[in-house]
């Protein structure tokens, strides 16, 4: 167990942009890429993984100082303190079921992967922490070991269906062939979020609404362009936060170089993903005929998208009154308002872009988000205290709206919950509305991309 720990903990260490090259060089040598190749494709995922990274970390540390000052000048107090993504992926590589449901994930899906279960395979180990999150928060529910893992491994198994389901977005909304994204708190949400476009589609008026970037662009010009969305929703999100002059114009600025840079690093991500996606393709159909694979990515590769940024900055004020008007909602959102980006990815990709109902989407997320975080508070402060957390003075509750992203966890977890048969019907009866709400939709991805699947195959 200390061994494996070790181990683990050692390759956890080398973060994101080490850890890719060293996979992608492995499994393009594993698929007969040759070194230079494969080499080549690992440090070039590495070098865009690097770049997106700084992209995000600017725009993350512009943001949060802005949402900081929004809370403190609005003055609310609710008594669950949201500590934030990082807080929550410590947590969980600080528990005992970490360091087995890493290597346990990674062989389950090599599994799947050859028994057509799945056509995902995530190399994201990184984000094996929201796998984890499940588990641990399992493991501390029920004090079981066995069922912690269950949980980690079904919650892992249902978000590599969901990403192999929408991974036609990911080619054809996001310009990214080949990518699946298996981040399960943000891919959860998209059958409801499919079943909010459906409803969308039959409210007159706002049916006829276009308000994607591309038709922002056409109808306001200059105003339209990313970088000018980016400037305008960066001054506002400063005046509400109190922000002086040079506040104001530096958040703008730094808000819309985010906007305006971050498809260029995705770009170059992709430089080195694509040869080595079709690498992998042209392996498994040789070896296995009319099979597909898809790489399972981090959500950050599609957070840069306009739409998406625009969304998650107007859900910054949105989501803090959602907090104080929500009667079941405890949870004052601060450190993780940053991750909306991550948060309304599907909000957005479902309406393909369209901002008016990814605004719209976007609050039936968070009205979501926050009665799971105030649920889960008790279990994330059990965490917390387990593995030595230090607690912000004065909190006595902590979660986070990522903790409050995952839907599937918490569904297993009711499950879970023998010694509570409501909670335990509750699981139920939310598993049952999920199940239903995906079968419904199911097929709603491949007719929002008709055309482009039945070029894509016409062009193969």
């Amino acid at each position: 167990m200390t061994i494996i720990k070790t181990a683990v903990d050692f390759i956890l260490g080398l973060g994101v942009s080490v850890m890719m090259p060293v996979i992608i060089t492995i499994f393009g040598l594993v698929l007969g890429q040759g070194f230079k190749k494969s080499f080549r494709a690992g440090i070039t995922i590495g070098v865009g993984f690097v770049a997106i990274n700084l992209v995000v970390g600017l725009l993350l540390g512009s943001v949060g100082p802005a949402t900081t000052a929004l809370v403190e000048n609005l003055g609310f107090q609710l008594d669950i303190v949201d500590v934030g993504w990082p807080i929550g992926a410590a947590i969980s590589f600080g528990t005992p079921v970490a360091p087995l449901l890493i290597p346990i994930i990674l062989i389950m899906n090599l599994i799947l992967l050859a028994l057509n279960f799945t056509k995902t395979m995530d190399v994201d180990i990184w984000n094996y922490w929201h796998f984890i999150f499940a588990g641990s928060v399992a493991y501390y529910s029920t004090n079981n070991l066995f069922l912690g893992i269950l949980a980690g491994c079904l919650t892992a198994a249902v978000t590599f269906k969901l990403a192999d389901w929408t991974a036609p977005v990911l080619e054809h909304h996001f310009g990214l062939p080949g990518v699946s994204l298996p981040h399960s708190e943000t891919v959860n949400f998209a059958p409801i979020m499919y079943l909010m476009n459906k409803i969308e589609d039959n409210i007159p008026g706002l049916n006829k609404l276009q308000a994607d970037p591309e038709s922002i662009r056409k109808r306001f010009g200059l105003m339209g362009e990313p970088m000018m969305m980016g400037l305008l929703l960066g001054m506002l999100m400063a005046i509400l936060g109190g922000f002086d002059l040079k506040g104001i114009l530096t958040l703008g600025i730094e808000i819309s170089a985010g906007l305006t840079i971050m498809p260029k690093m995705v770009a170059l991500l992709m430089e080195g993903l694509i040869p080595f996606s079709e690498g992998a393709r042209e392996f498994i159909q040789k070896r296995f005929p009319g099979k597909d694979v898809y790489i399972g990515l981090d959500a950050a590769i599609v957070i840069g998208h306009p739409a998406n940024m625009a969304v998650a900055l107007l859900m910054v004020p949105i989501a803090i009154g959602l907090a104080v008007i929500l009667p079941y909602n405890r949870m004052l959102p601060l450190a993780d308002l940053s991750v909306l980006p991550f948060t309304m990815v599907w909000a957005v990709a479902a309406s393909r872009g369209n901002i008016i109902r990814g605004i719209i989407n976007g609050i039936a997320t968070m009205c979501i988000v926050f009665f799971l975080a105030t649920n889960l508070a008790e279990l994330s402060t059990i965490m917390g205290h387990a593995v030595g957390f230090d607690f912000p003075e004065g909190a006595t509750l902590i979660s986070g709206i990522d903790s409050g992203s995952h839907i599937i966890p918490w569904i297993i977890i009711q499950l879970m919950n023998f010694n509570n048969p409501a909670m335990m019907a509750l699981g139920a009866g939310a598993a049952v509305i999920y199940g239903v709400i995906w079968y419904f939709v199911r097929n709603d991805i491949k007719k929002q991309y008709a055309k482009e699947l039945a070029e894509a195959e016409a062009n193969e």
